[in-house]
């Protein structure tokens, strides 16, 4: 279907309730973004109860047919009545979503969602882990400067296609996040959460080359007190800049950014596997707080 304002209204309420219901939303940031944008691509799935009402919602991304992601949520009163597993295997049967091509995240780990994937043949294949820097953490280490790189913030409308060819080569290897484009940047940059200021570019001081960045947000919520939360939103460093600590300098100016704007508790996202990643941010005060998961659909099922 193609959602109508009403459409995308009522499936923004179900949103809310499950993450209130839940304490994790069902839908990944990208996914709630298409749905707020009319000229969205990605493919949607609704189930209505007999009277009328919304029960659940699937959102299908395949702009690359090698790797369909999909997430799903049902609402909270219409649970454990075998919802989940009719959409689920509504969308199994679309010739689009092949074995071996498509996954499905669930946010939050949650045992349901684990038992849904074993009942349906799904296999484990990525954790994404938050961690979380409590407000109680040690202080934060100094600032630390790069000989010949200067700091500074995002220029709206000029930095963008730098941003992005960093970004994909940064992040070459990961299925989501290198394939941000400019219009994905743009598009963020409407977003009430967004300060250019908090989007810091480290660039060489002779060529002017960017060599990374880090991408800083700040949530209205999410903190242990239920104020607001700052958040590592993206760290790259191109990969012909690295071995200078750009990484840890970039990370602790981001970081210092938001202590400055009174945001002590801080939250990011990074790949469980990523050992190297995971090692600086548990120095920095960061421990694991949640787990999303991602099903793959097997070759062979």
């Amino acid at each position: 279907m193609t959602p109508t304002a009403a459409d995308r209204a009522e499936i923004e309420r179900l949103v809310a309730a499950v993450k209130h219901a839940d304490g994790v939303s069902a839908w990944s940031e990208p996914v709630l973004l298409d749905l707020a944008t009319p000229t969205g691509h990605g493919r949607h799935l609704v189930v209505r109860t007999e009277d009328g009402a919304l029960a659940a919602w699937a959102h299908v991304e395949a702009g690359d047919p090698d790797d369909v992601v999909v997430e799903l949520g049902v609402a909270p009163g219409a649970r454990r009545h075998g919802i989940a597993t009719a959409v689920a295997r509504a969308l199994l049967a679309d010739p689009a979503i092949r074995p071996g091509h498509a996954r499905v995240w669930a946010h939050g780990d949650r045992p349901g969602s684990a038992e849904l994937a074993g009942a349906l043949g799904l296999a484990r294949d990525r954790d994404l882990w938050m961690m979380r820097r409590p407000a109680g953490a040690e202080p934060l280490p100094a600032p630390r400067a790069v000989e010949g790189v200067t700091i500074g913030p995002l220029r709206v409308g000029q930095d963008e296609p730098d941003v992005v060819a960093v970004n994909a080569r940064a992040f070459a290897w990961h299925p989501e996040q290198g394939a941000m484009t400019v219009d994905d940047v743009v598009r963020r940059e409407q977003e009430p959460w967004f300060d250019a200021e908090g989007f810091l570019l480290a660039r060489d001081d002779g060529s002017g080359a960017l060599l990374g960045f880090h991408w800083t947000k700040v949530h209205p919520d999410g903190a242990r007190d239920g104020g607001p939360v700052g958040e590592v939103y993206v760290v790259g460093v191109d990969p012909d800049a690295q071995g200078r600590g750009l990484g840890g300098a970039l990370t602790l100016a981001g970081l210092h950014h938001l202590a400055g704007r009174g945001l002590h508790e801080v939250v990011l996202y990074v790949e469980a596997d990523n050992a190297a990643a995971v090692a600086t941010y548990r120095r920095l005060g960061f421990e694991v707080d949640a787990v999303d998961v991602s099903f793959g659909l097997p070759e062979d099922i």
